[in-house]
């Protein structure tokens, strides 16, 4: 479940609503590619733009559609009762696989996303992936927190951000995390630009924005650091340094990504909830370029 390419699409959505069908296509996509899971309704799938109901809704159309491939879904609220609400419809709908990130709007302890943890798995029967991504939930794990997180029942793996894009010092950030953690666990890289450098330090897992869209190109990669080539993994990654590019200069993933999925066809401008946006103008055509030059798929 928590090895391999995790795909993490996009859900398009306007003021009125998601479009379950672009979600449809851009989830069948990813089964055609036969990735090896779906997070829906990551970051990238704005879960906390979203209702209860309206995710309820979409993870019960990535798992009716994934079939025979295993579908993750985020359930971060900012209190802990909404998320055990969240977890009991995830698991309602089939869902493989919980996601939890720390949200907050008062600034969270250790020790209150230690009992968040706590109380979510206390009350779930499918594994859970802790999310740690602090430049969304603002909230910075160390590894003693996530190592008395990761003894916790039914936590199977570890969604780290992006590590150093120096080799040496990416294996000793995940060797550090990996002598705290039961050997169950894995260790997932996020960070598209550095995730040929964390697979090749020794993450189990890419938990992929690009791959959300682009899962063949995503898919080539995680596989080819995952057999031990990480000179060839390393190649492509540096291939990619136009994608890379973008994320940089345009605040992050999403808004390209976004942007690419409406260029691709995959969903109609509106495609991300109010006030986010896509891009216009020069940076649209740039994505463009990029996306052709690129041959991504």
């Amino acid at each position: 479940m928590f090895n391999g390419l995790s795909a993490f699409p996009l859900t398009p959505m306007n003021e009125t609503g998601v479009d379950e069908q672009a979600f449809t296509r851009l989830v069948e996509n990813l089964v055609l590619a036969n990735v090896s899971s779906i997070g829906a309704l990551g970051s990238t799938g704005s879960y906390a733009y979203l209702s209860r109901t309206e995710r309820q809704r979409v993870a019960q159309i990535a798992v009716e559609c994934a079939g025979e491939i295993p579908v993750m879904v985020s359930i971060g609220a900012v209190r802990t009762r909404d998320v055990l609400d969240l977890a009991e419809d995830a698991q309602q709908v089939g869902v493989k696989a919980l996601l939890l990130p720390p949200m907050s709007y008062q600034k969270l302890t250790d020790e209150d996303v230690y009992s968040l943890y706590q109380a979510v798995t206390s009350n779930i029967s499918v594994p859970l992936c802790v999310y740690d991504n602090p430049g969304t939930t603002h909230f910075e794990f160390n590894d003693e927190l996530h190592g008395r997180i990761a003894h916790l029942p039914w936590v199977g793996s570890i969604k780290i951000p992006g590590v150093s894009v120096v080799p040496d010092e990416a294996k000793a950030r995940v060797d550090r995390l990996r002598a705290v953690i039961p050997k169950h666990v894995t260790i997932g890289v996020s960070g598209d630009t550095l995730a040929a450098t964390g697979l090749n330090a020794g993450c189990e897992a890419w938990y992929s924005v690009m791959g959300g869209l682009f899962p063949n190109t995503a898919k080539i990669m995680t596989d080819t650091a995952l057999t031990g080539n990480a000179a060839e993994a390393t190649r492509l990654s540096r291939r990619l340094e136009p994608l890379w590019a973008l994320f940089r200069d345009c605040g992050g993933s999403l808004r390209v990504i976004a942007t690419a999925a409406e260029l691709r066809q995959f969903t109609t401008t509106p495609s991300l909830p109010l006030p986010l946006r896509t891009f216009t103008g020069e940076t649209r055509q740039r994505i463009a370029a990029v996306i052709d030059e690129l041959e991504l798929s």
